[in-house]
């Protein structure tokens, strides 16, 4: 292990690439693409099915409203919009806590058990008959469901490297997508058992889409490994290569790999992760408006059966979906994440600036394939990109933590931008989705110009004179500060 000085008398330092020492990685006879394609066999597939489960179970509350849900409950003015933001209240208190009991609790145990809890909760909203009854239950979900997303997206940093995160994240967002796309044929369907042992449609759908999370919650319990040394499926040798790959990465030292109350109050005082918690705010107003409220914004569009509104949206999914996957497979490859923000916040932007114009349904339904196209691109990749840069796990599970918790206090806001007084156009709401997205598009530019500008100085060599006279070893526990730390832009 390097203890030698380095000479820093003249305030640079030696760059040294980000992969140092991959080149000397053993591979313990083991095939690389095997092993990521074991790890994507075993942990992807149950993963995505709990995220899509939770996020159907968050939002069918939305496709809910199509089948009498606010006259059954004798709900009037804005009571439907508080009980869909009432979710995020909790949600959001209890999100940073969550992520900093993922270790101790054990993932199996702690993820497992969220998924058993949310499906018995979101199961008990179809029982329920009065407006208090309704905000108790939305209540309970939001503290139950509040550790599953961040936990995931850290959780994957347990088992995938920086070059890999972002498609694995991405794995989350198409399980978004596919609750979405779900929860419309799924609501078409189930809306048809309207009357069944004396229940209203909307009873049926949170009652039958509630069950599969209790399953989860059981299987996942017993499937869903620790860690890499915890991976049942892979052979020792594989555990060997599994934990090298992370090492190749400058920063990935010893104590790196541990929570550490310094790491954690770094995060907070970090400039950096507030602005993306700031720009994580603007795009999740997007998300959490357009995947709550794209029924209602269709069947304003025109005269539309609520089959027929339930239908199409399921295409605008579907294009969203896709255009996400592809580009994040493009962004891991050339490990580059801002230009995609940029451009992407820029599609949704004229997306929504079509649902504003005074046009046709026809022009309004391909603005709402604009939005989408942007939406899981510019939500997505920056909950790839903020713990690609954060190389110690203390400061990259609280930095994340606080990142997602901003972001879905959007989701308080974006509740009561969609009003039906403000239909069919709801020109409000579009409005304030395109300002917050190009809020948010202008601030990953800017964090892009920024890192990128912070590589050049140091591939020249420059260093902060707090730094100077450190050895290799005591650079590399500065994580991110470290001159030798390169960001992935």
């Amino acid at each position: 292990m390097a203890t030698d000085t380095p000479d820093m008398s003249d305030s640079k330092v030696q760059a040294k690439d980000v992969d140092v020492g991959a080149t000397a990685d053993p591979t313990f006879g083991v095939d690389e693409k095997k092993l990521m394609r074991k790890l994507d066999a075993h942990i992807i597939p149950l993963v995505m099915l709990l995220y899509t489960f939770s996020f159907l179970d968050r939002v069918n509350i939305g496709n809910a409203r199509l089948y009498k849900m606010e006259t059954d409950l004798g709900l009037v003015g804005n009571q439907f919009q508080v009980a869909v933001s009432i979710f995020f209240v909790t949600y959001l208190l209890f999100e940073v806590p969550s992520n900093l009991v993922l270790k101790p609790l054990t993932p199996s145990r702690y993820i497992a058990s969220i998924a058993f809890g949310w499906g018995i909760i979101a199961t008990c909203t179809g029982f329920v008959h009065s407006y208090g009854a309704l905000i108790a239950v939305r209540v309970i979900l939001g503290v139950v469901e509040a550790g599953l997303f961040p936990g995931l997206n850290v959780y994957l940093t347990f088992f995938y490297t920086k070059q890999e995160l972002a498609l694995r994240v991405g794995y989350l967002f198409v399980s978004a997508a596919i609750a979405g796309a779900l929860g419309g044929l799924l609501a078409y369907g189930i809306g048809q058992m309207d009357g069944i042992s004396g229940y209203s449609g909307w009873r049926w759908i949170f009652i039958i889409e509630g069950l599969p999370s209790i399953v989860l919650g059981v299987v996942a319990f017993f499937l869903l490994p620790n860690d890499i040394e915890h991976a049942y499926f892979l052979t020792p040798e594989e555990k060997k290569l599994a934990n090298a790959r992370h090492l190749r990465h400058y920063g990935v030292t010893e104590s790196a790999l541990k929570f550490s109350k310094a790491d954690m109050m770094a995060a907070f005082k970090d400039w950096k992760v507030w602005m993306f918690c700031v720009g994580q705010f603007g795009v999740d107003t997007l998300l959490y408006g357009y995947s709550t409220f794209l029924p209602t914004i269709i069947r304003g569009l025109g005269q539309w059966t609520t089959a027929e509104i339930q239908l199409l949206t399921i295409p605008c999914y579907f294009v969203g979906a896709m255009t996400y996957m592809g580009f994040a497979y493009l962004s891991d490859r050339t490990q580059m994440r801002g230009v995609f923000c940029v451009v992407f916040g820029a599609i949704s932007v004229v997306g929504y600036g079509v649902l504003i114009s005074d046009s046709s349904a026809g022009v309004h339904y391909f603005g709402c394939f604009l939005v989408a196209t942007g939406l899981y691109v510019i939500v997505g990749l920056p909950l790839a990109w903020l713990p690609n840069n954060s190389p110690r796990y203390g400061k990259r599970t609280t930095a994340n933590g606080m990142q997602l918790t901003s972001g879905n206090a959007a989701g308080i806001m974006s509740s009561f931008i969609y009003p039906t007084t403000d239909g069919p156009r709801y020109i409000v709401g579009n409005a304030v989705s395109l300002s917050l997205v190009g809020m948010a598009a202008c601030i990953y530019g800017f964090m892009w110009f920024w890192f990128a500008r912070i590589n050049k100085k140091r591939d020249e060599g420059h260093v902060k004179p707090a730094h100077m006279n450190l050895s290799d070893d005591e650079l590399a526990e500065l994580g991110d500060e470290s001159p030798r730390f390169r960001y992935t832009i």
